[in-house]
């Protein structure tokens, strides 16, 4: 009897749209002129970022940017602050914008909020890359909270308008909403949350409960990973997460147990198939 592992990868893991694009993006223009700057990782996940490297991406941050002159410069999926735009402009940069779709939208509308005069709180993770970019709209002036408890540090005005950074969990976002309603908060809540993360939720269930064992693949710096991983673990208590394939552990698994893979909206279908491929050869 053979005692080797059958192993699935999950069809609704890897890239989001947003990611596909951006990375489509970058490929053509390393094919065309053998470089391309990129203002920060491309996509939170470092495998994805080597194998680009060595195709010609140049990382840099806001610093070498304010020195750049006269190139190209992608702006990632994550979207950028206004300032950036002004920087681009005083440089002679052409600025690539391969902001999601999704994230403009949720710019534009926290504008329009700010522009309203409207208290802004937004729930997502300080320092992030999209998070950097919604702070942006409201000139730095809107609140970002990670939980409730930082949220209600705060000295909250009668009328919140909230928002979310696109890669949280709705049902957080709902929670959040439901306990300052109770707390007798008049709550504008934008529901500003990529249905094609939250929805992965639901699959992501579905998929970590038909499997002895669970290998979720994901950049250490990815949101959404954490927010995923945790899904699956809750599902399907033997799951393991790792960022590269040298980090699987042969002792994880007995022999003839199904293993499903699967990813955040950052890890790339390559790195996912060598995983497979590595677990098939234990």
């Amino acid at each position: 009897m053979p005692h080797h592992l059958s192993v699935r990868i999950d069809p609704n893991s890897g890239f989001c749209f947003g990611v596909i694009y951006a990375i489509q993006m970058a490929e053509d223009i390393l094919e065309e002129q053998g470089y391309l700057y990129c203002l920060g990782d491309i996509v939170h996940n470092d495998e994805e970022v080597e194998r680009l490297e060595e195709r010609g991406l140049r990382i840099i941050d806001y610093d070498t940017l304010a020195q750049l002159r006269d190139e190209k410069v992608l702006i990632r999926a994550h979207g950028e602050p206004p300032s950036t735009y002004q920087t681009g402009l005083q440089n002679n940069l052409t600025l690539i914008d391969a902001s999601c779709p999704v994230v403009l939208k949720l710019q534009n509308r926290i504008k329009t909020s700010y522009d309203k005069q409207e208290k802004i709180f937004i729930y997502g993770k300080h320092g992030h890359a999209e998070v950097r970019g919604l702070l942006g709209q409201t000139s730095g002036n809107a609140v970002v909270f990670e939980n409730l408890d930082e949220l209600l540090g705060h000295e909250l005005p009668p009328n919140i308008t909230l928002y979310s950074q696109t890669t949280k969990s709705t049902n957080s976002f709902y929670r959040i909403k439901g306990e300052l309603e109770e707390r007798g908060y008049a709550i504008n809540a934008n529901d500003t949350i990529c249905r094609q993360v939250s929805n992965r939720d639901k699959d992501l269930r579905k998929f970590a409960a038909q499997f002895d064992q669970i290998v979720f693949v994901s950049g250490t710096k990815s949101s959404n990973g954490k927010v995923l991983y945790q899904v699956c673990k809750d599902t399907n208590p033997q799951t393991h997460f790792i960022s590269k394939v040298e980090e699987i552990c042969a002792s994880w698994f007995e022999p003839g147990q199904s293993v499903g893979i699967c990813g955040a909206t950052s890890t790339p279908m390559w790195l996912m198939e060598d995983v497979r491929d590595a677990l098939l050869a234990l």
